[in-house]
């Protein structure tokens, strides 16, 4: 008899899940799960998320099942692999990072700043005990794949503290910028540009990564893409880079690089607050949720693209 495959998600109540759902669904012929185990402290809303989880999936011909606890070590008994996507202190200790940089003039992202590694100090220890709870009950050799940030930091405490437990740290900014540069590509081309056929090259760890190169069917294709994006800047009004930078680089910093290249722009930006990143965030997801939360919705709601999750 053949066992079941069971993944488990640790923060199944979180916003993004629709998304990851959607993914399941999509390549459920490569990945064949039988069981998505959703788990959450917070049974209200994984309640809300989870009842959408599974609208969604009955919408689909119900593939697999899809069960919603919130025991964390009954969610990783004989998981093939766990995804962690949760937040300690929920939304309202985000804010608290942020605006502790604000306070002391220092930047206050929740990756890269001081911020960051506020939230660190609170989730890589959670992170640390799920994994040593993976050892004794999931089972062996299963895979860890973390999406909590700070994942940089996160992913070294698990490689260097629990190296026992295979784990990856994933981040949606490579597969967004690898659609995004293929989007880019086919406005400047007119031509259809299929994401499965092209291949984006990136250095670094997330959140501090530099896009190098784009091919399709293994053509190179980045000099032309590099020249548009520099037009681009040159002609923009508010420009997202300066474009002498990346005329430098020949490459497209990660987003999050601006705290640091950019650092007095940024903190200039932050005396303007609120609202903050956080502030933002929290009304998105007041929305998500309402949406969520109505029975007939069964696919996952534009809004969700303005969560920062996109491509998940």
């Amino acid at each position: 008899m053949n066992k079941k495959l069971k993944v488990a998600v640790i923060g199944g109540g979180s916003t993004y899940t629709p998304e990851l759902v959607n993914g399941f669904l999509t390549r459920i012929k490569q990945f064949p799960i039988d069981e998505l185990w959703l788990m959450d402290i917070d049974e209200e809303r994984l309640e809300v998320v989870g009842g959408f989880a599974r609208r969604m999936v009955a919408h689909k011909g119900s593939p697999f099942k899809v069960i919603l606890t919130s025991n964390q070590r009954e969610a990783l008994k004989n998981a093939a692999y766990v995804i962690t996507q949760l937040r300690v202190g929920h939304m309202e200790a985000r804010r608290k990072d942020e605006y502790l940089g604000f306070r002391h003039g220092l930047i206050g992202q929740e990756t890269t700043g001081v911020g960051g590694m506020a939230k660190a100090l609170r989730t890589i220890p959670v992170i640390l005990k799920i994994a040593s709870d993976m050892q004794e009950l999931a089972t062996p050799g299963a895979l860890l794949v973390n999406f909590t940030n700070p994942a940089g930091l996160i992913t070294q405490a698990l490689s260097k503290h629990a190296p026992e437990t295979p784990a990856v740290g994933v981040c949606n900014i490579p597969i967004t910028a690898k659609m995004l540069l293929g989007k880019r590509l086919e406005n400047a081309t007119g031509k259809t540009i299929d994401p499965n056929h092209t291949e984006l090259k990136t250095l670094g760890l997330n959140h501090l990564s530099w896009h190098r190169g784009f091919s399709v069917d293994g053509e190179d294709v980045w000099p032309p893409i590099i020249s548009e994006f520099i037009r681009e800047l040159k002609s923009a009004a508010h420009p997202e880079w300066d474009a002498r930078t990346i005329e430098v680089l020949q490459m497209i910093p990660n987003y999050y690089l601006q705290y640091f290249y950019y650092t007095d722009k940024k903190l200039k930006l932050q005396e303007g607050w609120p609202p903050s990143r956080a502030d933002e965030v929290i009304h998105i997801e007041k929305a998500l949720l309402e949406e969520y939360a109505n029975p007939a919705l069964k696919e996952p709601p534009e809004k969700l693209m303005e969560r920062g999750g996109a491509y998940s």
